[in-house]
């Protein structure tokens, strides 16, 4: 199969790649303007990408992905995000390219009951935060384009998703990073945000099996969820990585580090892909937060 994933150079775009690679397929990176490639805004140059490369599938990747900072600059992530996926889609249409999976999130959810838990893929889109709203309208984009003209969209709606080589931008990774400086130091103290959310996490490793699965198996127009089912609280993941520790720490928090507005709790229904696919998650929130943790202990070099 040939392959097309945007945003190749970013987090889940390179564990994605190796997997697609790895699965024998033949795969053209574009991992953005940032390292050389194509930005999602700028149509004629997606328009020339997908001509000249002529995949049969395109994983669409590319965006903004900071929730938090996306308060401060809703206009960029709105374009990085509606605009960019529009693009993309545009570009696909152009050459009548064989599946599209367009990849948004479960922050399109938002506001959520109890009654809402877990969420299925039918449930209201009532996005919180400027990313929220801008994974919607890329969400229904992907729709349209479906139900417009014909192009074999695939969507999905990732939970949160963790593994080694994450930005800090992220809680786990945060949380990580700063056991890791403080064995180092000698510090005990490691600052946290607001630890009352619960979130669905999932092994990157586990999620790009997924993407693939979808653009296999998945039915042009449907969306899917992408996650684990169980939320575990932002406070457990942070004494399960204290608990890891070389040396004794504690949580603190930190109001510095609280967003906006957070949502209490969000959690998936994987079902319709797992029906879909036969995928299930193959590797333990305990395995997932070790090897983050490694992964953080290896950047501060050797002692």
């Amino acid at each position: 199969m040939r392959a097309l994933v945007t945003g190749a150079g970013g987090f889940v775009g390179h564990y994605l790649v190796g997997h697609l690679r790895a699965c024998g397929d033949h795969v053209t990176a574009d991992e953005g303007p940032l390292g050389g490639g194509t930005d999602i805004c700028d149509l004629d140059a997606l328009r020339g990408l997908v001509a000249g490369t002529r995949p049969d599938a395109v994983y669409h990747l590319a965006g903004w992905s900071d929730v938090g900072a996306s308060w401060s600059a809703p206009v960029e992530v709105f374009r990085a995000n509606a605009e960019g996926t529009l693009n993309v889609l545009l570009a696909c249409a152009d050459v009548a390219v064989t599946k599209v999976l367009v990849v948004t999130s479960a922050d399109v959810y938002g506001v959520v009951g109890p009654d809402d838990l877990p969420l299925a893929e039918d449930r209201p889109l009532r996005p919180v935060s400027p990313y929220g709203a801008s994974k919607v309208a890329a969400d229904v984009l992907a729709l349209q384009s479906f139900l417009g003209s014909g192009l074999p969209t695939v969507r999905v709606r990732a939970f949160n998703h963790l593994g080694p080589g994450q930005s800090d931008r992220f809680v786990a990774s945060a949380i990580a990073r700063r056991v890791a400086e403080n064995e180092r130091s000698g510090e005990t103290s490691v600052r946290v945000g607001n630890v009352t959310p619960a979130r669905d996490f999932t092994d990157v490793r586990d999620v790009v099996r997924a993407y693939r699965l979808l653009v296999e198996h998945g039915e042009p127009g449907e969306v899917y969820n992408v996650c684990s089912g169980p939320p575990v609280s932002i406070a457990e993941l942070g004494e399960r990585l204290v608990a890891m520790a070389a040396t004794p720490m504690r949580l603190d928090p930190d109001p510095a580090l609280q967003r906006p507005v957070d949502v209490p709790v969000l959690h998936g229904d994987p079902s319709r892909l797992c029906e879909a696919t036969g995928w299930q998650p193959e590797i333990p929130l305990e395995h997932t937060l070790a090897d983050v943790l490694a992964w953080w202990r290896a950047q501060q070099g050797p002692a």
